[in-house]
């Protein structure tokens, strides 16, 4: 590969624990040689959305309220909505994560949200292929999610919670997820539509 794999990781962390996640995805990304860049969705300025569209995967994450992503989270994939008029983000490849304070917390239906919003931009889903190891707080994929990673933070700061095992998962989800991308530049850095000028009717 001539040029490293460009890689963004968007998030929402009010208390710290969803960005350490998204630290640690990045720390499995580099030795992959990818290209990483973390943007906080509170924090979003015209450059970090034009790097967005340069980037080959994009990665969302958020804690979940309620049930839910966070109303931050959906106010940045609100206001995504003329990239996805124009289908700027087509073909390119897309995962989440999420963290609850619960060992369930709902983190499915969050990571559901994330997998539809990437869908309604005709981006490629990247889930979670790595199987449980246990469900001990030292155990990679300890709550055995496969959409995407699913992480648990106590309450309690960030130097302890989220546990090690799920920091190794990010990580190994991160390093991931850089090889995934790395294997599919045509895919990745051009949209693969109907409409497309390369497209023959059959």
């Amino acid at each position: 590969m001539t040029q490293s794999s460009r890689i963004a990781i968007v998030y929402h962390s009010p208390y710290g624990h969803t960005a350490v996640v998204a630290e640690q995805l990045a720390l499995g990304m580099r030795p992959a040689d990818a290209e990483v860049a973390l943007f906080a969705v509170d924090q979003m300025t015209e450059t970090n959305w034009e790097w967005l569209d340069q980037a080959d995967c994009i990665v969302m994450g958020t804690p979940v309220y309620m049930g839910s992503m966070t109303a931050p989270m959906k106010a940045f994939m609100d206001a995504s909505s003329r990239r996805w008029a124009a289908r700027s983000w087509a073909g390119k490849l897309a995962a989440g994560f999420a963290n609850s304070g619960g060992l369930s917390g709902d983190k499915l239906g969050a990571l559901q949200q994330i997998n539809l919003f990437a869908m309604q931009h005709g981006m490629l889903w990247a889930g979670m292929p790595l199987m449980s190891e246990g469900q001990a707080s030292t155990d990679r994929n300890r709550l055995g999610g496969f959409l995407g990673l699913m992480t648990q933070s106590d309450n309690a700061t960030t130097d302890i919670t989220p546990p090690e095992g799920d920091r190794a998962t990010a990580r190994w989800f991160g390093h991931y997820l850089a090889r995934l991308t790395a294997t599919l530049p045509a895919v990745a850095k051009r949209s693969l539509l109907a409409n497309d000028s390369s497209f023959i009717e059959p």
